[in-house]
């Protein structure tokens, strides 16, 4: 079996195993890849490049908002930050503007790290 495939089937078992928690951390730590990603190429002046991985990471948080239960009073909290990074995805996109892109991959960071903070205390029995 090729190394690549090798890899694949790992990268598909883990997502087919993950708890929901991890994989929110997971979209979480993939749209953050792609904000990366986007602004490698914005600085190379590869604008496809760019919309790509800009789309991709709107992809990610559409998704994001998609699967929010709004039943629960933090939810609406989250889709108030999904919908500003959304919003802002859109400016960084059109003008292809690295400081956006890099104001919404700080966001991105932040929610990540609360995300595994909440997913460690939830595991120590904490939450």
């Amino acid at each position: 079996m090729a190394l690549p495939q090798a890899y694949a089937q790992y990268n598909n078992s883990k997502i087919l195993t993950a708890k929901p928690a991890e994989l929110t951390l997971m979209l979480y730590e993939g749209a953050i890849k792609f904000c990366n990603i986007a602004l490698a190429a914005i600085e190379e002046q590869d604008i496809q490049k760019a919309h790509i991985n800009i789309v991709k990471v709107q992809k990610i948080i559409d998704y994001l908002r998609q699967t929010l239960d709004m039943k629960y009073p933090v939810a609406q909290d989250f889709e108030n930050i999904y919908s500003y990074l959304s919003q802002r995805l859109v400016e960084a996109n059109m003008n292809k503007d690295a400081e956006i892109l890099s104001e919404v991959n700080g966001h991105l960071h932040s929610v990540r790290d609360n995300w595994k903070l909440v997913m460690e205390k939830v595991a120590r029995g904490e939450g």
